[in-house]
């Protein structure tokens, strides 16, 4: 009995000697990093050899995977008293031993140049044989917020509720945004709702109390940014005389218009009748009567009336039965229409030859005129 009593005690002696001198992972650093991108970051792997670990020494670094059904990621490897870096595509040439010789128990790496989708969960292990560690370590890259852009939705006219808006397109969640008034008693308004993750603050029947300079601050664990914005609130326009304004300005282009209309109307008429007179033919007004053709008339007369002397009752009589289209027009006959035909000139009665020399009466020819005043 006591016999195994003190043969069990040493084998768990001899268990614990041999297992306090294998290998063992010595870092104790957190397990959970947060780092913002484009920065660098370690991830410390720490190790300690016994003397019974005696095959060659293998460091592996791998990114595992979220899904269960993916394969992990070796990002990069020490093998064979050898570096491999060039692993992982994604983190090529940005991964790195922190020693020059990983087998003196530094099984650190440095990532460089980190980026959003470096975040994950990062693995050592660290193998010589007999002896396996290994230690796990969550990584998380996070975008620092952009420079917000600030702005101001709707009028800002008092008595109305203006919305404040303040928002960042970069950065990794959760961002957080602050408002605060940086002009006057820096005091917000009281009637101010906020909303740290919408980043608005509305400011509900807006005073003229409520102009001054904002500040909106948008941050997360690894950065903050921040915009300035100018908020005036003006008094509420006079509605009446805009409206008014606006009538009495559409009358008076009415007016010009109808103005302009009228003049063109007008002096296209004026145009029309214009060129209407100038083809228009006068028929209504006698000619001037020629002092030539007068002058010809008496000199026909006087002939005509020399040649009657010579003639005889018989060829009197026979003169005396003509038309007489010699006659001289009256006054009354030019100022006829033209439209109205010549009425027939009178025809002399039939008198005899005999009968006119006996009473004593001298024959005259009327030499005929025309209508411009010239004799035929």
């Amino acid at each position: 009995m006591d016999f195994s009593i003190s043969h069990i005690c040493s084998v768990l002696i001899i268990l614990i000697a041999g297992v306090a001198h294998c290998l063992e992972i010595t870092s104790q650093g957190p397990t959970s990093i947060e780092k913002a991108s484009s920065e660098s970051v370690k991830l410390d792997c720490q190790f300690s050899l016994a003397p019974e670990d005696s095959g060659p020494l293998d460091i592996e670094w791998s990114l595992l995977a979220s899904d269960n059904q993916k394969e992990d990621k070796v990002v990069i490897l020490y093998s064979g008293d050898r570096a491999y870096e060039d692993y992982y595509p994604a983190v090529k040439g940005r991964a790195h031993f922190n020693s020059a010789d990983p087998k003196n128990g530094d099984a650190s790496i440095n990532l460089t140049g980190l980026k959003s989708s470096d975040t994950g969960t990062y693995q050592c292990k660290v193998k010589k044989a007999p002896g396996i560690r290994s230690r796990k370590m969550l990584l998380t890259v996070m975008v620092r917020p952009s420079k917000p852009r600030c702005s101001a939705d709707g009028p800002t006219l008092e008595g109305t509720d203006v919305v404040l808006r303040c928002t960042s397109s970069e950065g990794t969640n959760p961002l957080q945004y602050t408002w605060e008034k940086t002009s006057d008693n820096k005091l917000l308004p009281a009637s101010a709702v906020l909303d740290p993750v919408g980043g608005t603050m509305n400011v509900r029947n807006a005073s003229t109390s409520s102009s001054g300079t904002y500040r909106c601050t948008a941050k997360n664990h690894v950065g903050m940014e921040e915009c300035i914005l100018q908020l005036g609130i003006t008094p509420p326009p006079n509605t009446a005389g805009i409206i008014a304004g606006a009538i009495i300005a559409v009358l008076l282009a009415l007016i010009i218009i109808a103005i302009i209309l009228f003049c063109c109307c007008r002096a296209r008429n004026r145009k029309k009748y214009e060129k209407e007179i100038s083809y228009e033919i006068r028929e209504d007004v006698p000619p001037p009567k020629s002092r030539v053709s007068t002058a010809r008339s008496f000199t026909s007369v006087g002939s005509q009336r020399s040649s009657l002397g010579s003639m005889s009752p018989s060829n009197l009589h026979e003169y005396a039965l003509k038309p007489q289209y010699d006659k001289i027009p009256s006054v009354e006959e030019y100022e006829r229409p033209p439209s109205h035909a010549p009425l027939p000139p009178p025809v002399a009665s039939k008198m005899a030859g005999p009968n006119l020399s006996r009473m004593g009466a001298i024959a005259v020819m009327i030499p005929a005129q025309n209508r411009d005043g010239s004799i035929v």
